[in-house]
C-alpha cells in the first residue's frame, strides 16, 4: 500500500512542461504523432470560428501542454480572434497577444474576457505591429525577462487579405517581401524567448499562377537562419475553408483541369531556441 501511495504521489517532470513522466501512460490527450487528423474544431466556451483564417484551438492547447508549465508566459504575434489567449486561460498560462487590426483586437478581447480565469493569469491584447513593437517594455511591465513559448500563425501571404494596411503581411507585394516581413517579426521577438524553449509556427502553402508555392518551407528556412533547431514538422488536415465551402465540385474540376491537388493540409513547425 505504501509503495502504491508513493507511486501516485511521486512526480517527475522536465523543465518545459508539467507532464509527470512516472505516469506518462495517462496522458491520452497529448498527441505525439506528426500527422494530425482532427475531425472538428473545439467550439466550447469562448471559442468561436468567426474570424476568417483563425486556427483551431487544439493547436495552442497541444503546444502549451507539451512546451509550457502552469504560470509560464506565452506570446502570440498574430493574435487574430484570440484563440491562443483563450487557451492560456483554460490551462493557467499567462498570455500576451499582438494584433495589427484594432477592430479585430477589440473583438478578441471581448471573447477572451468571456472565458473563466480561474488561475488569475494575465491575458493582454496589444494593438501593434509585431515587426517593430517594443517587446522589452511589455515584459518589463510584468517584471519578467522572457517568454517560455512563442506562437505564430501569420497570414498565408495573400490568400486572405486581412486589411488594407501596408504593414499587414497579407498585403506584401510578392513572396520575397512577405518572407522579409515575416523574418522581421522573428527578429523582433526571438531575443525574448527563453533559451531552450519552443517556437511553434502554424503555416500553409499557396497556389498561384498555376504553381504551388511552398510558403511553409520558405518560412521554415527563414526561421532556421535565425539560429533555431527544427524539432518537428506536424502535418495537420483541414477539410474545408470558407473560400472553398460549398464549392467542392468546382474545385475538383479545377484540379482535374489544372493538374494539381487540392490543399487539405497545413503545417505546425516546432523550433527550439539554441
Amino acid at each position: 500500500l505504501k509503495r502504491l501511495k508513493e507511486g501516485v504521489q511521486k512526480v517527475k517532470t522536465c523543465k518545459i512542461n508539467d507532464i509527470n513522466l512516472l505516469r506518462w501512460k495517462e496522458y491520452d490527450e497529448i498527441i505525439t504523432d506528426s500527422l494530425w487528423v482532427l475531425d472538428k474544431r473545439d467550439t466550447s466556451g469562448a471559442h468561436l470560428g468567426w474570424y476568417w483564417g483563425n486556427f483551431i484551438p487544439q493547436i495552442p492547447h497541444q503546444m502549451m501542454l507539451r512546451y509550457t508549465k502552469k504560470a509560464d508566459w506565452v506570446l502570440d504575434t498574430f493574435l487574430g480572434s484570440g484563440t491562443t489567449l483563450i487557451e492560456c486561460r483554460r490551462l493557467g498560462r499567462n498570455g500576451i497577444g499582438i494584433e495589427l487590426n484594432p477592430e479585430v483586437a477589440k473583438k478578441a478581447k471581448e471573447l477572451i474576457e468571456k472565458e473563466q480565469n480561474k488561475d488569475n493569469v494575465v491575458s493582454e491584447v496589444i494593438v501593434g505591429d509585431s515587426r517593430t513593437i517594443d517587446i522589452r517594455s511589455i515584459l518589463k511591465k510584468y517584471g519578467i525577462k522572457y517568454f517560455q513559448l512563442l506562437i505564430m500563425h501569420p497570414p498565408y501571404h495573400d490568400i486572405i487579405k486581412f486589411s488594407t494596411d501596408n504593414k499587414d503581411l497579407s498585403n506584401a507585394k510578392n513572396t520575397e517581401e512577405f518572407l522579409k516581413m515575416f523574418g522581421e517579426v522573428v527578429d523582433n521577438t526571438s531575443p525574448f524567448l527563453e533559451k531552450g524553449r519552443y517556437f511553434a509556427l502554424v503555416i500553409g502553402d499557396k497556389y498561384s499562377k498555376g504553381e504551388w508555392v511552398p510558403l511553409g518551407f520558405y518560412c521554415m528556412q527563414e526561421v532556421l537562419k535565425k539560429g533555431y533547431l527544427l524539432k518537428s514538422i506536424i502535418v495537420k488536415n483541414f477539410e474545408e475553408t470558407r473560400g472553398k465551402r460549398n464549392q467542392k465540385e468546382r474545385w475538383r474540376y479545377r484540379a482535374l483541369v489544372g493538374g494539381f491537388y487540392i490543399f487539405k493540409h497545413e503545417y505546425v513547425m516546432l523550433f527550439k531556441k539554441k
